[in-house]
């Protein structure tokens, strides 16, 4: 299966981060984007980027960027959005789960229960969303008997990184990923878990400039976003692509193995001696 000619994608939380850099990787190979998000102007956020700022940016490229408002903590605009999918396109090539929430607190030092409860946002834009989205675009991934789910991931479903409410989340998209493959089998769409690395996005670049000479090693072996993109463009030419659906995969490893470098010419560094290998998930199915 190769999914090459006239590709039909979205990518949830694209206003900036991981998202965005998937979105303008996708779009440069030609793909047609639904980008979505929920900043709809620069005064939204602290951040930069806009769901529009991305879609605009795709054009740029030689894509296609379409923006979509979306917030995918609310199941009827999650809908909504796939709707419009159907009625514009038909069908989906290319799903990628992004979309999540980064509470305030997220990274501070200390236990779970100094933290904010609001660290558990990320159960609902995050592993939710991801259900959801997967749930609508179902009908529309079947329906051209090839296509692919991507579930953006991390590191942190394997080791300590953030706290639990990070980690259960990050674990729980990874069994997402291996269970829908099962379901998705029969129609040729294959779903996977993609752990990134640490990116140089608009929240991490702010923060490396902050402290340079703390962060200086760390900044040095940093991703670009789009070195995500590329991955995902380089899985959806894979004639093999069905071969590892269900399965959670290290980018840095993928990228070596299909032969994918980051945009600056560098290929990123695989992190499993540090923190840790994939899952390997059990062959039974209880139906």
């Amino acid at each position: 299966m190769g999914l090459t000619e006239d590709r039909v994608a979205v990518v949830t939380g694209a206003s900036r981060g991981a998202g965005k850099g998937i979105a303008l990787a996708l779009g440069e190979a030609g793909t047609t984007v639904y980008v979505t998000g929920r900043t709809r102007s620069s005064r939204e956020s602290d951040l930069p980027g806009t769901v529009l700022d991305t879609a605009e940016e795709i054009n740029e490229r030689g894509g296609t960027g379409i923006p979509v408002i979306c917030d995918h903590s609310r199941d009827e605009q999650v809908a909504a959005l796939f709707q419009q999918v159907e009625r514009e396109h038909g069908a989906l090539d290319v799903l990628v789960n992004n979309a999540f929430t980064i509470p305030p607190d997220l990274a501070r030092k200390g236990p779970f229960w100094e933290k904010s409860l609001g660290l558990q946002s990320m159960f609902d834009v995050g592993m939710r969303s991801a259900y959801v989205a997967s749930y609508y675009a179902a009908p529309l991934l079947i329906r051209n008997s090839a296509g692919l789910v991507v579930n953006t991931s991390s590191f942190g479903g394997r080791c300590y990184m953030h706290g639990p409410a990070y980690g259960a989340g990050k674990a729980a998209v990874d069994k997402l990923a291996h269970d829908m493959a099962v379901d998705f089998r029969p129609h040729n769409v294959a779903v996977i878990s993609l752990w990134m690395g640490l990116l140089k996005t608009e929240r991490t670049k702010a923060l490396f400039e902050g402290a340079p000479d703390r962060y200086k090693s760390f900044a040095a072996g940093a991703e670009s976003p789009e070195f995500t993109g590329r991955l995902i463009d380089a899985l959806a030419r894979d004639p093999d692509l069905m071969k590892r659906s269900g399965q959670v995969l290290i980018g840095a490893e993928l990228g070596e193995e299909l032969g994918v470098r980051d945009i600056d010419g560098t290929s990123p560094h695989s992190h499993r001696e540090t923190l840790g290998a994939p899952p390997t998930f059990n062959k039974a199915v209880v139906q």
